[in-house]
């Protein structure tokens, strides 16, 4: 119990976080859990290598935070699922995820599609 708790009180901060520190970004995030959208930048855009590597740390951290609130039989189906060629969101469909793990994939990917909008953002404006 007390790691699940531990695992919501990180959760909730890091959503106040992005929250207070990017405002004009808050209310841009999507109402379900989609990985097709997490996929912001499209490929012809020039992206800097620093910006590209900007977003392949926010896509790693996603995925380790996703393992994280894993039980090791769920990592290991998944690992199973995405060797099989099946992406991300289908190897996590596959899973009977408990409602508070699903409400934690959610704000997972929340946060992650806000911080790759805000690296596109920064790339838009410039």
């Amino acid at each position: 119990m007390a790691i699940n708790w531990i695992k919501r009180v990180f959760v909730l901060t890091s959503i106040l976080a992005i929250v207070l520190l990017l405002p004009f970004i808050a209310s841009a995030a999507p109402a379900t859990v989609d990985f097709s959208n997490s996929a912001i930048v499209s490929p012809e855009i020039n992206l800097t290598p620093q910006q590209r590597q900007q977003l392949q740390a926010v896509r790693q951290r996603r995925n380790k935070d996703i393992q994280a609130m894993l039980d090791s039989s769920q990592r290991a189906k998944v690992a199973k699922s995405l060797h099989g060629g099946n992406s991300l969101n289908q190897a996590l469909e596959s899973l009977d995820l408990q409602p508070d793990q699903q409400q934690m994939l959610k704000a997972i990917v929340q946060i992650s599609n806000l911080k790759m909008k805000a690296i596109s953002a920064r790339f838009l404006h410039n």
